[in-house]
């Protein structure tokens, strides 16, 4: 048994060695509580209803795919992160106007599609405020599946990824559909499930535009018979009351989301709940969020807070005190560029070159995390594999 087993006495069920990539321990999701009935067929239920993920610790998790290398939520990002060994590929959902829920980490998709250059959708572009923000572009909600198909992905971040340009145009917005076809497909072709991380984006947002993402996402994981308690998917979202509401759904893992210090879930806001993200890393908010939750994906930052300097500073007791409470923690996000970086890490004065992003891993995976999510799978991969000694 590894020392942070030690550290962390009963947080996890061993499952032993078997077909993951590094060969490491599986992880265990059991809360706080004891729910009774079978958890593989309930649906809903609270963090101790006995779920387990058949999964490496540490988990390492394709940021959007393989953004480091693809423009992210792509069929080909994902079809990367795959063929690296990512253990969980990420999707984040947004829906279109008639109803499909499609593959974008925003409505918003100026920055990650080619809708500028068809002036056929010109007279689209408009100023929405989303979750408080004012934002002027195209979105999703607006335009039909059909219409989305008709773009092409590009690079979202081209002035720090220029290489991914090179693949701008080469993939179309893919379907969640699309993506648990794929996915069955490739677990057949390798023999083993292929786990997918599943965002709600701006639930309450959509909500009030009558484009609900919960019920159209459950209807999708039943058809694809992944709504059970140990199907190979995680749940997740930033707004604590989708988690919740799925929660009574479907028994499919589920993790909250947690901004930086000071900030505040959307769905808080829009309902006068006085909480903010300070509030639920605290032990009485982590006991909250067990009740309907296996884990949280707090920011690293709420891990290991930088100083003044962009430095890392001191752990937090995040870590200890999730534990505490039953909850996986799968933080993020790891990129391997010295932009990206804390500043103890960066190596050179390009901003875009890759700096010391094994440093990075090895002080993160150091606080007893379970997993972490990279926009480079194969970095995490060997930084997994250092730290387990595989």
């Amino acid at each position: 048994m590894t020392e942070r087993a030690h550290a962390t006495p009963g947080r996890r069920t061993v499952m032993g060695v078997g077909a993951a990539v590094l060969g490491t321990a599986a992880v265990g999701l059991s809360g706080t509580a004891r729910a009774a009935g079978n958890p593989a067929e309930r649906p809903g239920g609270h963090g101790g209803s006995g779920h387990r993920l058949d999964l490496p610790v540490p988990t390492v998790i394709g940021h959007r795919g393989t953004s480091g290398y693809r423009p992210e939520h792509t069929l080909g990002s994902y079809q990367l992160a795959l063929d690296m060994g990512a253990h969980v590929i990420e999707q984040d959902l947004v829906p279109t106007r008639d109803g499909h829920l499609v593959c974008r980490h925003e409505n918003d998709i100026t920055a990650t599609t080619d809708v500028s250059a068809h002036p056929e959708f010109a007279s689209r572009k408009t100023t929405k405020t989303v979750d408080g923000i004012p934002l002027t572009g195209w979105f999703t909600e607006d335009f039909t599946l059909a219409e989305l198909k008709t773009l092409r992905a590009k690079e979202r971040i081209p002035g720090n990824r220029q290489k991914n340009t090179l693949y701008d145009g080469r993939w179309e917005i893919p379907t969640f559909e699309e993506v648990l076809r794929w996915a069955d497909r490739e677990g057949r072709k390798r023999g083993k499930p292929v786990w997918l991380y599943v965002e709600t984006k701006h639930p309450t947002y959509f909500r009030g535009l009558g484009l609900g993402l919960e019920e159209r996402l459950v209807k999708l994981l039943r058809r694809y018979d992944r709504h059970r308690a140990r199907s190979p998917l995680i749940l997740q979202s930033f707004e604590p009351s989708s988690i919740q509401r799925l929660s009574k759904l479907v028994a499919t893992p589920r993790v909250v989301l947690l901004s930086g210090t000071g900030t505040q879930p959307w769905d808080f806001t829009a309902t006068g709940d006085p909480r903010t993200t300070d509030d639920l890393v605290k032990p009485a908010g982590l006991k909250w969020m067990a009740s309907f939750a296996q884990g949280i994906g707090p920011t690293l930052d709420l891990i290991i807070p930088k100083d003044a300097s962009g430095r890392l500073a001191q752990p937090t007791t995040l870590v200890r005190d999730a534990h505490a409470h039953g909850l996986i923690l799968h933080p993020y996000t790891m990129r391997n560029e010295n932009t990206f970086l804390p500043a103890d890490f960066r190596r050179g004065s390009d901003p875009n070159a890759y700096g010391d992003a094994f440093g990075a891993f090895a002080a993160y995976l150091a606080t007893g995390i379970d997993g972490i999510f990279s926009d480079n799978p194969d970095t995490a991969l060997l930084a997994a594999a250092d730290f387990t000694g595989k």
